[in-house]
């Protein structure tokens, strides 16, 4: 026997890619091709195969783990084979040496003296005084109108101890998939079925020696130890199936099983795995279900969110109308795209449009940037409108809430964070400057500063972008007059700011050339009235004509 080292192949790119799913464990005979591991890099999911066949002896890496082309990925026994075919030949000329060696084999006969072992050692463990042992057999249940299912996959081994409910084998027909839970624990002792076997109702599946314990109705002293019972677990029906298989993903003590594909998809839309109902080969999780679960939740909304609403889209072939290219979104837009499609959902929208003053405070900030200039720091007009914000929120507070999920109470913050969206090469972020109303102008400059720096390298971690109470959408350096921003829910409210532009104002006595900087404030109309909304902006424009109000 040698042990091989297996390790990672070309896979087109000398940078470090990750270890997204480890596909086989210590002890597990892998034929050639089958697959190790799935590695992902920015750019694709490779699955890396078995060049030979083998047992597993030892994992060299691990799920999250980054790698390059030539690093090791496991040890690989090889030599299987001879060994099985050597344990043949024995078992011909000399059954009883065959039974010696057999145990750490592979092979048909090894399972059998693997069997009696297990029952040798169960027996034997099992306490004088706790009643009887049986070999009992486990059978398909009642698979209601299916007249035959493919045995897909078994998850236990000859001598594994059972536990009640685990799971033992995976069975599909042509509607479903479902999984065999065990109906009491105890010792496999024998497989009574292989890999690829067609099943019905009745059919055996697995040998399981348990132990009896002694109650009333005591078994007569005539009774066998190793009397053979056949049990089937508890009758299905096809709501019992449906039910086994929504929860099958769902059970806490086994990874969901899905493919490097969807496992991405669910990533990429903040689906949890393990809540997803599989409906797939082997229960496995398809795109199609996790599909189906960002539904099922946008459903879920009370009628009072204003959410459910969901349109069936045709499928449109553009191609017939001249040359496509297909551009797959990155992470970042697709998270974009699925929380302001729930907000737009959600929040009824309205938008107030105004325009505050700027230009004694434009004057102030170019003064001041010329003599903190020697500091390293400066004044961004967005740092006074982070300030200005932070003051108008505490004017009215209803602008700083949430609306609670039964739509029947506001929750009141009284913190003051306030969200800037930041435009990255991969799309829009929203990192977080927290407690804005107690930080002074230049600091809250300089924390912008480091967020937008932090943002566009990629460093941002979740807690950055969590705790918002509301938002500042900025497309000033861009241009543009007025928009309408998508509130980011569940904050209740988002100012959106133009590019600001020199207009001639009316003094009472004149025309003067004033720098005007245009505000476009959306507001969910369940939390804000428009009166409310014109006030919050009035106050924010006369705020930033005089920033000394934002001392007070």
């Amino acid at each position: 026997m040698s042990v091989d080292v297996i390790k990672v192949p070309d896979i087109g790119s000398s940078d470090p890619v990750d270890v997204i799913e480890i596909s086989v464990k210590v002890g597990d005979s892998i034929a050639a091709e089958d697959t190790i591991v799935v590695l992902e890099s920015d750019k694709a999911t490779v699955e890396v195969p078995a060049p030979s066949a083998g047992v597993v002896a030892r994992l060299l890496v691990k799920i999250g783990d980054r790698i390059r082309e030539g690093d090791p990925l496991l040890e690989l026994e090889s030599g299987q084979g001879e060994q099985n075919a050597s344990a043949d030949a024995t078992a011909a000329t000399d059954p009883g040496k065959s039974l010696k060696k057999g145990a750490s084999s592979k092979g048909e006969k090894g399972e059998k003296d693997v069997a009696s072992t297990a029952r040798s050692e169960a027996v034997a463990s099992k306490p004088s005084n706790t009643g009887s042992s049986q070999e009992q057999q486990v059978v398909v249940p009642d698979l209601g109108d299916i007249e035959s299912a493919e045995l897909l996959e078994f998850s236990v081994s000859v001598g594994d101890a059972l536990a009640k409910e685990q799971v033992i084998a995976v069975l599909e027909s042509d509607k479903a998939s479902l999984e065999i839970p065990a109906p009491f624990a105890g010792v496999v002792t024998a497989l009574t079925a292989k890999i690829g076997d067609k099943l019905s109702s009745g059919s055996a599946l697995i040998m399981v020696l348990t132990e009896e314990v002694e109650a009333a109705a005591a078994p007569s002293n005539n009774t066998p130890v190793n009397e053979t019972k056949t049990v089937s677990p508890t009758p299905s029906n096809e709501s019992a199936q449906k039910s086994a298989l929504d929860n099958a993903a769902q059970n806490s003590g086994k990874p969901a099983h899905a493919g490097p594909a969807v496992r991405k998809l669910a990533r990429e839309v903040g689906v949890t795995l393990s809540e997803v109902a599989p409906s797939g080969p082997k229960g496995r999780i398809l795109k199609d279900d996790v599909h189906a679960h960002v539904k099922r939740l946008l459903g879920a909304k009370p009628a009072s969110a204003g959410s459910g609403l969901s349109l069936d889209l045709p499928d449109i072939d553009f191609s017939k109308f001249g040359p496509v290219e297909r551009v797959e979104l990155n992470k970042i837009r697709k998270l974009t795209a699925t929380n302001l499609h729930r907000s737009w959902l959600t929040v009824p929208h309205v938008t107030q449009h105004d325009e505050a003053d700027i230009s004694d405070l434009e004057s102030f900030r170019q003064q001041e940037n010329k003599r903190l200039a020697k500091q390293g720091a400066k004044l961004t007009m967005l740092a006074f409108m982070v300030k200005a914000c932070a003051s108008a929120l505490r004017e009215f507070p209803q602008f700083n809430s949430s609306l609670e999920k039964s739509g029947e109470a506001l929750i009141q913050k009284q913190y003051i964070n306030i969200g800037v969206a930041v435009e990255t090469e991969n799309g829009l972020v929203v990192p977080v400057v927290r407690d804005a109303d107690q930080k002074g102008i230049v600091d809250i400059a300089i924390e912008v500063g480091e967020l937008a720096v932090k943002a566009r390298n990629k460093k941002l971690a979740p807690k950055d972008m969590q705790g918002g109470t509301f938002s500042i959408s900025s497309l000033g350096g861009i241009g543009g007059t007025a928009f309408t921003p998508i509130v980011n829910w569940p904050e209740v409210a988002i100012l959106g700011v133009s590019k600001s532009q020199m207009k001639p104002l009316w003094d009472g006595k004149a025309f003067e050339p004033r720098l005007m900087l245009p505000l476009s404030l959306s507001y969910d109309h369940r939390v804000i009235d428009g009166a409310d909304a014109a006030r919050f902006v009035a106050y924010l424009c006369s705020t930033l004509t005089d920033m000394r109000r934002a001392l007070l």
